[in-house]
């Protein structure tokens, strides 16, 4: 794109520079007193600078649009981006929610499982000692 555009100032330049120099020779050769020749060089220089001002305007312009595209994507690629941030925010809630769930069911079913052991264990602990005691009686 920028060699496009420095190809376009270039084109613009040397035109603009040869209609100066093609304006002022033909003004020279041509047979008017110097009065009309100062008239002449005048509005011609007063046409290029015409000419320049609305190439820059003309620029500026451009310039703007671009600027202005620029931004409106810009701001399309950081509200696409904050939507895909959020997407990925939710599902990693998501699985931290369902990982705390697994986790406390694995808890509970360990907890469980240890209480009847326990009860078990103190079942057997407590028929032991009834065993001792008999025995010891006997």
């Amino acid at each position: 794109m920028r060699e496009e555009n420095g190809i376009g100032k270039g084109l613009l330049i040397g035109f603009l520079t040869g209609a100066a120099v093609g304006s002022i020779v033909a003004l020279l050769f041509a047979p008017k007193s110097g009065k009309e020749l100062r008239q002449d060089i005048k509005n011609k220089s007063q046409e290029l600078m015409d000419d320049a001002e609305q190439y820059l305007a003309n620029a500026k312009d451009k310039a703007s649009q671009l600027i202005n595209e620029g931004k409106k994507k810009s701001e399309k690629l950081v509200a696409d981006a904050k939507e895909k941030v959020d997407a990925l925010l939710g599902e990693a809630e998501k699985i931290l929610s369902e990982a705390k769930d697994k986790a406390g069911n694995v808890a509970e079913a360990g907890k469980v499982k240890i209480e009847k052991e326990s009860e078990r264990l103190k079942t057997a602990v407590k028929a032991g000692m009834d065993a001792y005691h008999s025995e010891k009686e006997a």
